[in-house]
């Protein structure tokens, strides 16, 4: 027989209202149990060692009004560090608070500043000793924000017969700490390229100009004194005197190959005119010497002859006389048969002849 469908239907929604009252009253029978992650369970709450779970509150949670403060607070100090309302200068640098596009006259000093945002602004000045090098390499530094070394080309300089001669040098220079806020607000953040750059490039030809292309070489301190002082002279002059020039190093002169090869002969012929001019010098000394040598020869005869003349008085010459007729009156004692001529004028010197030996005569002169 076919089964009805909604017989079955009403069979099955009883038999599931039966399922559930029974579960209903076995529940009312039994005593609930402990769960152990419960606060509040009631009874003795004590774990094994002892200790009563009770005795601790349940944390309270936050209401409506402390969440909102608590999330104002978080958004305050959220935007304190976006917006960096502080900053801290560096040594060898100066800060300059700028309030609403009005610069204050007095710099920061190194250290922690704080400012407005959005109203105010702080702008950080570099103070430090900075170089400034014009060279044809670039190996010399490089630029930079805040760059305490700085490269610039070689300062080229027309001669009159149109040759170019490049300037090779350093400029050593400090911006007065006093006077920074005054000096950017005149000449801006690139106040090098307003003060110095042109400057140097202006004095370095005007001082180069002055000397004919050959003698530069030989003039390098003529030069690098006249650019030293003539630039000291544009910075004073300049309005509120902003920057302190340290030194000028003029490192190099570099000649067109032209005037370098007119100069290498030029200093080849000196060379050899300055070598000939020596030997010539050399040649005269010489002769000069041996000339010297001869007078003093002759001046020492000379002065030999005169001590001897003056020497030879007459009375010097007789008493000769006297010792040398004493030497032959001795002799005659001796030789009786010696004969003696006196000469003319004197007794020296007399002649002795030996009259006893006919092939033998002495004579004796003193």
């Amino acid at each position: 027989m076919p089964i009805d469908l909604n017989e079955h239907l009403k069979k099955k929604r009883a038999q599931l209202d039966q399922n559930q009252d029974s579960q209903e009253n076995k529940s009312d029978k039994e005593p609930p149990r402990k769960n152990p992650n419960n606060w509040n369970n009631g009874g003795n709450n004590k774990d094994k060692n002892g200790f009563n779970i009770e005795s601790f509150p349940m944390p309270s949670m936050p209401n409506g009004k402390s969440l909102a403060v608590l999330s104002i607070i978080i958004l305050l100090i959220l935007i304190f560090i976006l917006a960096r309302p502080f900053v801290i200068v560096n040594a060898g640098e100066v800060g300059i608070k700028v309030t609403t596009g009005k610069y204050d006259p007095k710099p920061l000093d190194p250290g922690l500043h704080f400012f407005v945002p959005i109203i105010q602004d702080v702008i950080i000045v570099d103070t430090k000793v900075r170089t400034l090098n014009f060279s044809r390499s670039e190996d010399m530094g490089t630029v930079g924000k805040n760059q305490s070394i700085l490269r610039n080309d070689a300062i080229n300089v027309m001669d009159t017969s149109g040759m170019t001669i490049s300037i090779e040098l350093t400029v050593q220079y400090q911006l007065y700490k006093d006077k920074v806020p005054a000096t950017i607000a005149e000449y801006g953040t690139s106040w090098e390229q307003k003060i110095i750059n042109p400057v140097i490039r202006d004095v370095v030809r005007s001082a180069v100009g002055n000397y004919p292309t050959e003698e530069l070489p030989t003039k390098r301190d003529e030069v690098a004194n006249l650019i030293y002082t003539g630039f000291k002279n544009k910075l004073d002059s300049t309005p509120n005197q902003p920057v302190r020039l340290d030194s000028i190093q003029l490192r190099e002169i570099v000649l067109p190959e032209q005037v370098k090869i007119r100069i290498e002969g030029v200093e080849l012929a000196k060379r050899d005119a300055q070598k000939a001019k020596e030997e010539a010098n050399a040649l005269r000394e010489r002769a000069k010497g041996k000339a010297d040598a001869i007078e003093i020869e002759a001046k020492g005869q000379s002065e030999a002859n005169r001590l001897v003349n003056e020497s030879l008085s007459q009375r010097l010459l007789e008493l000769r006389q006297i010792e040398t007729q004493g030497k032959f009156n001795e002799a005659l004692k001796e030789n009786k048969d010696a004969q003696i001529f006196l000469t003319p004028g004197g007794a020296v010197p007399n002649i002795w002849v030996d009259s006893k030996s006919k092939q033998k005569n002495t004579a004796l002169g003193q």
